[in-house]
């Protein structure tokens, strides 16, 4: 099975929530959370737990842990070629609602407006 496309949500202001998130994480923080993108992408729908669950409506958590720090990214299928990442979070306990709302807000965005709302690598060469 080929690879399936990752694709990073940008906001109308061209930030890039995701990217913002891993940032804020220590090296090897966002080394785990960057592998478990990757397997991701390598395995797409056929991603099972431990990695990822799926919480309804659309909307799956990418499961990554990284000493006794809990991550989560929240993405969406887009059919069986792409996965569209909205956000990544600290998880406490339950994932907070707002969370998911959040993430379904950005995924209903990207629906409508596929192009404005991808974050691409090349826009920062140029």
């Amino acid at each position: 099975m080929p690879a399936t496309e990752i694709k990073i949500y940008r906001e109308d202001d061209g930030t890039i929530p995701l990217r913002l998130w891993l940032g804020s994480l220590d090296r090897k923080s966002q080394e785990r959370c960057l592998a478990a993108l990757v397997i991701l992408g390598n395995h797409g729908h056929d991603l099972r737990r431990p990695h990822v669950e799926n919480l309804g409506e659309g909307i799956y958590e990418l499961r990554v842990k990284s000493g006794r720090v809990n991550f989560r990214m929240l993405y969406a299928f887009q059919g069986r070629e792409a996965i569209i990442v909205s956000h990544g979070f600290a998880k406490e306990r339950d994932i907070p609602p707002k969370e998911i709302a959040l993430a379904k807000e950005r995924i209903a965005k990207f629906t409508a407006d596929p192009e404005r709302h991808t974050y691409q690598a090349e826009e920062e060469e140029e």
